[in-house]
C-alpha cells in the first residue's frame, strides 16, 4: 500500500490507487499521512484552482498585473459519501449570470484538489455517477461544468485514492480498471507486531507532538527521497525487451485495453527513480506488476479480485524467473 501511494506521488500519471482491506488496518491513516510527505507547491495568490504562476491561463487572465506567488501545502481533499454532484464539480450562479452577464462559478471539491490528492473513503459505496465524474476528471485532468447553456472548464489534476472494505461490495470491473494500481491490506496476525502498533498508538495519543518529533528526521529523509525521485523520473530508461515482456504478460492474462501495459511501465520507472537509479531492473517490474494488473483480470462482477498469484505465475513464465510459491506468496526477490 505504501509503495503504491509513493509511486503515484512520484508519477501522478500512474492513475491513482485503490486500497481494499479489513476494517481498522490503518488505510485512512496512511493515506492522510501522505500529504505531509509532499513538498510545498508554488501557487498564484487567490487562485481558486491552485494553479502555478507560470500557468498560461493564469498569465492571460492577469495580463499586465503582477502575479504574487504563495507557497502552499499540497491539497488533500476528502470526498464525503453524501456529497452532491454540485459539491464535487462546482456550480454556476445562474441568477448572477443572467442579471450581471458574468460567469459566476462556485468551485467544488475537484477544483480544490487540483495539483493535490483526492481521497474517497468507502469508494465502493459512492454513487456510480459520482465515481464516473471523478474518474473522467482524473483521466483527462479537466472538469467541465455545464448548466443552462453556460459552460465552465477548469484544471482538475489530482492523484485519485480510493479505499474500502470488500465485505461491503466491490467496484464494477470497468471502474476498477480506471485506477492505476490496486493494493489489498490484511489484518496483522503476528502478536509482536500487533503489540508494537498498540504501543505506538498509545504513545501518540498521550503526546502527539513528542511522537511527531521522534519521526521528524525519518519523515524529512523520505520527503527528500520522493523529491529526488520526481526530479530523476525523466531520466529513467526502460529496456525495450522488458516493455515487450510486460505486454506479453498483459496479453496472456487477457487484460482488456492497454492501461495495464502503460501503468506497469510507469510504475516500474517510478520505482527505479525512487531507489536512485536511472535504469529499470527486472526486480522493479516484478515488484509492481501484480499491483498494476491484479484488479484488471476480473471479467465477472461476481468474481473476487485475484490475489496476485496468477499475475506472478504469468510474469515468471514470460521473464524466465522462478515460479511463485504454491501458497500465493510473492516469488523470491520481491520485497
Amino acid at each position: 500500500m505504501k509503495l503504491a501511494l509513493i509511486l503515484n506521488v512520484i508519477d501522478p500519471k500512474i492513475g491513482g490507487v485503490m486500497i481494499m482491506g479489513d476494517r481498522g488496518t490503518g488505510k485512512s491513516t496512511t493515506i492522510r499521512a501522505l500529504a505531509d510527505l509532499l513538498p510545498d507547491i508554488q501557487v498564484a495568490a487567490d487562485d481558486p484552482f491552485n494553479r502555478a504562476p507560470s500557468d498560461p491561463d493564469v498569465q492571460s487572465e492577469r495580463q499586465g498585473q503582477d502575479i504574487s506567488v504563495v507557497a502552499k501545502k499540497v491539497p488533500m481533499v476528502d470526498l464525503p459519501l453524501g456529497a452532491t454532484e454540485d459539491r464535487v464539480c462546482g456550480t454556476i450562479d445562474i441568477e448572477k449570470a443572467l442579471s450581471e452577464g458574468v460567469k459566476a462559478f462556485e468551485p467544488g471539491l475537484l477544483a480544490k484538489a487540483n495539483r493535490g490528492l483526492l481521497y474517497v473513503d468507502e469508494v465502493n459505496l459512492l454513487d456510480d455517477h459520482l465515481v464516473d465524474v471523478l474518474l473522467d476528471s482524473a483521466a483527462s485532468g479537466w472538469n467541465t461544468v455545464e448548466r443552462e447553456g453556460i459552460s465552465i472548464r477548469h484544471p482538475a489534476q489530482f492523484v485519485l485514492i480510493g479505499s474500502g472494505n470488500p465485505e461491503e461490495g466491490e467496484l464494477r470491473p470497468q471502474l476498477l480498471d480506471r485506477f492505476g494500481m490496486h493494493a489489498e491490506i490484511r489484518t496483522v496476525r503476528d502478536p509482536e507486531q500487533r503489540v508494537r502498533i498498540v504501543e505506538q498508538r498509545t504513545e501518540f495519543d498521550s503526546d502527539p507532538e513528542a511522537f511527531a518529533a521522534q519521526c521528524e528526521a525519518e519523515q524529512s529523509a523520505l520527503q527528500q527521497q520522493i523529491i529526488d525521485a520526481q526530479n530523476r523520473l525523466g531520466e529513467v530508461a526502460l529496456d525495450r525487451e522488458f516493455q515487450v515482456k510486460i505486454s506479453q504478460v498483459c496479453s496472456e492474462l487477457d487484460v482488456d485495453g492497454l492501461r495495464g501495459d502503460i501503468v506497469t511501465n510507469r510504475a516500474a520507472k517510478a520505482l527505479a527513480a525512487y531507489e536512485g537509479r536511472t535504469e529499470v531492473s527486472l526486480e522493479d517490474v516484478q515488484r509492481v506488476i501484480a499491483l498494476c494488473l491484479r484488479h484488471r483480470l476480473r471479467k465477472d462482477p461476481l468474481e473476487s479480485i485475484d490475489s496476485g498469484f496468477k499475475v506472478e505465475k504469468t510474469f515468471s513464465k514470460a521473464f524466465g524467473v522462478a515460479e511463485p510459491a504454491v501458497n500465493g506468496r510473492q516469488p523470491a526477490g520481491v520485497r
